[in-house]
């Protein structure tokens, strides 16, 4: 099945992967704690708007809480700055995603991203029919098609501390055209990110 990019976040743990058959030559890279999604050297030049964006971020709140934002587009940046102002999850999640708005692409593809922290998480998405915002406290995933409304989903990795087995997991998860995949896990100690480009 293809389902399209998409979000999985729980309590902790969050994770995002490309799925893709437009534009398979991507990867992700670390920008220094900012993890973006990128062509690779090899992929042919392109002018869409969508290819290239940041895709997870950690976040410090006024209130000096450790959050971790992941998403498919532009928004992350400004749910992040969001988050870095004081919002709620839920509203810097609503405001960003209502702001942006699905994407005027030829698929009208939704906008999804879910927000982390060490003892919660929220996760959204911006269709052409809805605005979804939702605080989770089970593994949840959203994505781009098919499942484009928030629905459980059994992430094991939700149970470690690994960002990396989080975007390990996500990535060989048996849906169409993985390209690449992010990780984030938020506990005490802060955030850590993590990324698996190898499909091989």
């Amino acid at each position: 099945m293809y389902v399209g990019r998409f979000v999985v976040v729980a309590p902790g743990t969050g994770a995002y992967r490309v799925s893709s058959r437009s534009f398979p030559n991507r990867r992700v890279i670390d920008r220094g704690g900012v993890l973006t999604v990128g062509p690779t050297p090899d992929a042919p030049e392109t002018d869409n708007p969508y290819v290239s964006y940041n895709c997870a971020r950690a976040v410090r709140t006024p209130t000096d809480e450790s959050l971790a934002v992941v998403g498919n587009g532009s928004h992350v940046d400004p749910i992040a700055e969001k988050l870095e102002l004081g919002y709620p999850a839920r509203d810097a999640l609503a405001t960003a995603l209502l702001a942006l708005d699905f994407e005027k692409d030829d698929y009208d593809t939704p906008r999804i991203a879910g927000v982390v922290g060490a003892d919660a998480a929220t996760i959204g998405t911006v269709r052409r029919d809805a605005l979804l915002v939702q605080a989770v406290d089970e593994p949840t995933i959203v994505a781009t098609y098919e499942t484009d409304s928030p629905e459980p989903y059994a992430l094991e990795a939700a149970d470690s501390t690994d960002a990396g087995a989080a975007a390990t997991e996500v990535l060989t998860a048996d849906f169409e055209h993985p390209v690449c995949a992010a990780g984030a896990t938020v506990d005490a100690d802060g955030v850590t990110l993590a990324f698996d480009n190898d499909t091989s």
